[in-house]
């Protein structure tokens, strides 16, 4: 019976699983002649956040997988799901049970025929095992759904890890970002007071207006309002760093850097298809759809008979000392199998309905690379625009920085009034954090384009 059961097991019902087409193309729109098409093999020599050069940065994202809290959630999973394998590929061999039972009875006397009643001990022991072959796949392809799902659960955790390292590198950024404008605002202000000063010092000689001592005020004023400002978006990208690393905001805290040198690396760019094997979130929708695909033959093989073979042996006696001889003991073998008659549509239903959840789960895989092509694209194209307005906010800076001394120079020679003053170091001010701004966001927008090729993350074969 078992050779029969093992030679009808290449009976498996249900759709062999191919991975979904999807659409690709043979080069990202966006990348143009100013980054090398190379396959991203440097992001696979080591951390990722490495390409940045930061001691302070490599140390924070080494912390993330290990403390980060959502890391954890996933890595919980992961093992959760690992553990279902493990339990449905047990279902693919015998399972075997020990039983034993001890009674004792009494039957009652008969008085007309003065039989007398009786007591009797009554001992068990048997040990049984039921397997059920796989013919139809049932079983196999439960364990492959299983295996599919444990390897989903595997990328969902890579995702949660890059994510939580993006944000963790995007708030540190956004942090040395306000240091480097508060130190510029500190120098600006000390130029603010000493324009008060020299304001004060003409209108006390008679020679400028009260006006132009009280536009100085308020242009010192709002500075320090601004330096405030900075104090608390400082604060908190320093919170939600202490979280990301799994630390209490008050026992956490990173010093200001006496200077910033941003380093933004040139990331290397591959051909659009490679992005299929480097995002983890399109790796765990593939999965996905290996897993629906299966659940098409597990619904499928209901309408099949299911066939269990059974073999117990044991014995019973009275004493416990017999338990153990040969004329108390017994043994069965046995084969059964059910057939379902009838069962109003149930089966076809559940069959109609793993089909239709393989269809979403394949919409979910197309979607998910589509959005994966549209983010790389976003991202090259920011980088690509970044990098021209940073030359061009350098420009402006140093062009406002000469305007700015030039008319401070002609006001202190009585040749225009404050108001150009004004003017003139509100314009450098911004020209100044606006270029601290686009160093800033290029390398955001490096981390936000490492993110959307997968990082260094590559899946197991």
């Amino acid at each position: 019976m078992a050779a029969l059961a093992l030679l009808v097991s290449g009976c498996a019902v249900g759709p062999t699983y191919q991975r979904p087409t999807t659409p690709d193309s043979a080069a990202f729109k966006e990348a143009g002649d100013w980054i090398p098409a190379v396959p991203a093999d440097a992001l696979e020599r080591g951390p990722w956040w490495s390409l940045f050069k930061d001691p302070v940065l490599d140390q924070l994202a080494s912390r993330v997988e290990v403390s980060n809290q959502n890391v954890a959630i996933a890595v919980g999973a992961y093992a959760q799901a690992r553990a279902l394998v493990r339990e449905q590929r047990a279902s693919l061999f015998p399972s075997v049970t020990l039983n034993g039972g001890a009674t004792r009875s009494r039957s009652s006397g008969n008085v007309t025929t003065g039989v007398a009643g009786r007591t009797g001990n009554n001992y068990q022991v048997s040990l049984g095992g039921s397997w059920e072959p796989d013919v139809w796949g049932r079983l196999g392809r439960a364990v492959d759904s299983a295996n599919a799902g444990a390897a989903a659960s595997a990328a969902d955790l890579a995702s949660a890890k890059l994510s939580a390292q993006g944000e963790l590198a995007v708030n540190y950024f956004s942090l040395r970002q306000t240091d480097a404008q508060k130190a510029l605002l500190d120098k600006t202000i000390e130029g603010f007071t000493r324009a008060l000063e020299i304001t004060q010092n003409r209108y006390t000689a008679g020679i400028a207006a009260k006006t132009d001592v009280l536009q100085a005020q308020t242009q010192l004023a709002n500075g320090k309002a601004d330096q405030l400002g900075l104090e608390r978006s400082r604060a908190q990208f320093e919170h939600a760093i202490a979280v990301l690393v799994g630390e209490v905001p008050a026992n956490f805290s990173l010093p200001a850097l006496a200077s910033w040198t941003p380093v933004v690396p040139q990331v290397p760019v591959g051909v659009p298809s490679t992005l299929l094997q480097r995002r983890p979130d399109i790796a765990a929708a593939e999965r996905r759809v290996a897993s629906a695909n299966e659940q098409i033959g597990i619904a499928k093989s209901a309408y099949y008979p299911s066939i269990s073979l059974n073999a117990s042996t044991g014995s019973g006696a009275s004493r416990v000392a017999d338990l153990f001889k040969a004329a108390s003991s017994v043994w069965s073998l046995g084969l059964s199998a059910a057939q379902l008659i009838f069962d109003a549509g149930a089966t076809s239903a559940r069959v109609e309905g793993a089909e239709a959840g393989n269809a979403q789960a394949v919409a979910r895989y197309r979607q998910t690379v589509l959005a994966a092509f549209q983010d790389v694209e976003d991202q090259l194209s920011a980088t690509r625009v970044l990098q021209s307005q940073q030359e061009l906010r350098r420009q402006a800076s140093e062009s406002a920085d000469l305007v700015e001394q030039q008319v401070l120079n002609r006001y202190k020679s009585g040749q225009v009034g404050y108001t150009e003053v004004i003017t003139a170091q509100a314009t450098a001010l911004s020209a100044r954090r606006a270029l601290i701004q686009a160093l800033a966001d290029r390398q955001t927008t490096a981390v936000a384009l490492i993110q959307s090729l997968g990082g260094g993350w590559q899946p197991a074969p």
